[in-house]
């Protein structure tokens, strides 16, 4: 029997999950993850900073924000041809999706015109597109949606409680009210959270929460392990145990059965031995390319031999398309 997909977690289940043994944990985790997925298949993206620094927001994890004193140059937004001329060569390299990401705290309509003229060249070259581009109003959404954009990320970034202590520019409805612009405007949501950024397992569980209980889940959940910068207020945080971070990308797993689960920021640092373990655990997406926006990623071939060694195909497109219609009984493999 399979996993039900369900969005009225309760904090205490999302716990309870967390709190279960680490083998327990992992084999529901892959049992589940296999009755949605092929376990040696992971999508691969590719990210390009489109438009970098000069946030007006204070992200304390974030050297892209204009107030803190990173070292980051900030560039202008990039010309069409350049960025598409990006996506070519990661098509090369095996990435099917094309992730672009503007540090803005919403677009401007002028840019909207340029950064669409970007998507409906990389949808005709057969990528998938995404963007992070900020908060999006109503009708910026459908212009997106228009242009081909397939996904838009917005991550919730932290649970609803702790929000305040890591961001004050924006609230956390503000984040659920372009999250469901989004959805009104037919796009494919990738959503999902950084941990270690000094959350408690309480936290990162309300992080999880809320990330399964939104009224569709994610068809992209990325979970981000802080990147430390100085000279952002996160910077000197405590190390997040990387067995804590395995457990947080299996309950995520476990609660978003049918959801593309992404290793994103932080994998730099990862060894292969760990990243093999999120793999185990459910993770089966990965960013692919020397530079995660502004942060360091595992190289190409790095990332192909990983791939060699742990058996692991890219995902054909096709594949990472399919989309799970019916909700079924829940057995001895459910989640909770």
């Amino acid at each position: 029997m399979s996993a039900v997909i369900r969005h009225d977690y309760s904090l205490a289940e999302v716990s309870a999950l967390l709190d279960l043994p680490f083998a327990e944990l992992m084999h529901r985790a892959g049992k589940v993850h296999r009755e949605y997925f092929d376990p040696n298949q992971v999508q691969v993206s590719t990210l390009l900073s489109i438009k970098t620094g000069g946030c007006p927001e204070d992200c304390g994890y974030c050297p892209q924000a204009a107030r803190y004193n990173t070292g980051l140059k900030a560039h202008k937004l990039m010309e069409v041809d350049a960025v598409l001329a990006k996506a070519a060569q990661a098509k090369s390299a095996g990435a099917t999706r094309f992730c672009m990401g503007a540090a803005w705290r919403s677009p401007k309509d002028r840019d909207l015109e340029k950064v669409a003229a970007m998507v409906s060249g990389v949808r005709a070259m057969g990528l998938e597109a995404c963007a992070t581009l900020g908060m999006l109003t109503a009708e910026q959404a459908k212009t997106l949606k228009s242009a081909g954009l397939d996904y838009y990320n917005h991550n919730l970034d932290t649970g609803p409680d702790e929000y305040a202590d890591i961001i004050k520019t924006r609230d956390y409805q503000d984040r659920l009210d372009t999250l469901g612009h989004v959805r009104e405007a037919g796009l494919k949501t990738c959503c999902g959270g950084i941990v270690g950024m000094g959350e408690s397992r309480a936290e990162r569980a309300a992080l999880l929460q809320s990330l399964a209980n939104l009224p569709e889940h994610p068809g992209s959940v990325p979970i981000n392990r802080l990147v430390q910068v100085e000279g952002t207020p996160l910077h000197g945080t405590a190390q997040l145990d990387p067995f804590e971070f395995v457990r947080t990308i299996a309950v995520a797993r476990l609660l978003m059965p049918a959801s593309m689960v992404r290793l994103s920021a932080g994998r730099a640092e990862m060894s292969e031995e760990l990243q093999a373990l999120c793999f185990l655990a459910g993770a089966n997406s990965i960013f692919y390319g020397e530079k995660l926006l502004t942060t360091g990623n595992p190289d190409i071939e790095a990332d192909r031999a990983l791939f060699a060694k742990l058996g692991i195909q890219g995902m054909p497109l096709a594949e990472e398309s399919k989309t799970v219609h019916a909700d079924v009984l829940c057995g001895d493999s459910c989640a909770v």
